[in-house]
């Protein structure tokens, strides 16, 4: 394995000689694969402006509205997930493999990228699969620390293979893996202490526990959110962001709208979150991909529950490594309600533990993942920099 270096600076740009270099990014399903697919997109143009850039994915994910925000073009292959159990989706699933396929070919053949980059999600087997068979360089990035199915089964057809944590390895060609670190989202720049604070009406006497479900709410950590909530506000006292999801809100709202909670901020979505960030000094969360590269940027201490409904157990193996490094605590899910304020209270009291937890998090960081898998796809494509 390769640990990419990191002294690339902030002002270096790469560009390509020739013809702008052409690149087309394959994620799709979740926000772990679809972000650090932009990021690296980001990455590329900054590099090289002219650079032109395509994403495939699916029209009922996420991708097909985030992508186009960001500011790039995406296209559509018909490809669905192929579910663990007996379903009638199943039973559909080799055809929209079949045209699947075919979509990729026409989309490669008339695109023509340099370099194919797969992030993830179904959407990238059978872009990354015929890109390889049209012996177009493909590269993988891996966000967890057990790979998916798609990069498990791509990987013997990759040029490169760029992982976020070293466990990756394990299971795909060592020669071929970079430990370059997940790309993450460039709006998670850093926003000082007070500014946040201020931002949610909290007070700087008082600790901040921060509670995210992921962009769609956790039903797990909500309901031991709601049986411990009265322990941890008025009890612990705590000042709490609670991001519960979209789905729960409306229902928790009502259950909580008679009771007197005034530093708790329960919101569906967080849309600044370089704010809720700041201002926490724990942060109770799913384990992702995603938001684990968030953590070890920011250098957020954290309480992880792994979700157990994900393939591989991968969110288990992202939590685990983290815990090893002495940066996050693990709760498994079955054990949340009845541990949840005690473990809180042992950790978001205890500044010196909060501060070790910090540099454990802060040494997984790599925050120039995105520009070193750029650098590396124009070095695959060929394209000489100066």
């Amino acid at each position: 394995m390769t640990t990419a270096a990191m002294d690339i600076s902030s002002t270096d740009t790469l560009t390509a000689a020739g013809t702008p270099i052409r690149v087309l990014l394959a994620a799709g399903g979740t926000g772990g694969h679809v972000y650090p697919a932009i990021a690296i997109a980001d990455a590329v143009k900054k590099m090289h402006p002219s650079a032109e850039i395509l994403f495939v994915g699916t029209r009922d994910r996420m991708e097909w509205q985030t992508v186009p925000k960001a500011g790039y073009e995406i296209r559509s292959i018909w490809i669905s997930a192929f579910h663990r159990r007996l379903t009638p989706q199943n039973l559909l699933f080799p055809v929209k493999l079949s045209v699947s396929l075919i979509q990729s070919y026409s989309i490669l053949n008339s695109f023509a990228p340099d370099v194919v980059v797969a992030c993830g999600g179904f959407a990238s087997g059978p872009i990354g699969w015929v890109a390889s068979k049209m012996n177009i360089p493909v590269v993988l990035q891996e966000q967890n620390s057990y790979p998916g199915v798609t990069n498990r089964m791509l990987a013997k057809h990759a040029a490169a293979i760029f992982t976020a944590f070293e466990q990756a390895e394990e299971h795909l060609p060592g020669d071929k893996v970079i430990l370059s670190g997940n790309p993450v989202r460039k709006r998670l720049s850093a926003v000082s202490k007070e500014e946040s604070l201020e931002m949610f009406g909290f007070s700087g006497s008082k600790k901040v526990l921060l509670v995210l479900g992921g962009s769609g709410g956790a039903r797990a950590i909500n309901s031991a959110m709601k049986e411990n909530l009265e322990e941890l506000h008025d009890c612990l006292d705590l000042q709490i962001i609670w991001q519960c999801g979209e789905k729960y809100h409306s229902e928790l709202s009502s259950e909580l709208e008679n009771k007197d909670y005034p530093n708790l901020r329960l919101l569906p979505y967080i849309d600044n979150m370089p704010a809720a960030y700041g201002s926490a000094d724990l942060v109770l969360t799913r384990a992702g991909a995603s938001t684990c590269s968030e953590l070890m940027l920011l250098g957020m201490p954290a309480i992880l529950v792994p979700s157990p409904n994900v393939a591989g157990n991968h969110q288990a193996k992202n939590a685990s490594a983290m815990v090893q490094a002495g940066a996050a605590e693990e709760l498994r899910e079955e054990n949340l309600s009845e541990n949840l304020s005690q473990v809180i209270k042992k950790r978001i009291f205890d500044d010196e533990a909060l501060t070790e937890m910090r540099k454990a998090m802060k040494s997984l960081a790599r925050p120039d993942a995105a520009k070193v898998i750029a650098k590396e796809i124009f070095t695959l494509a060929g394209k000489e920099t100066q």
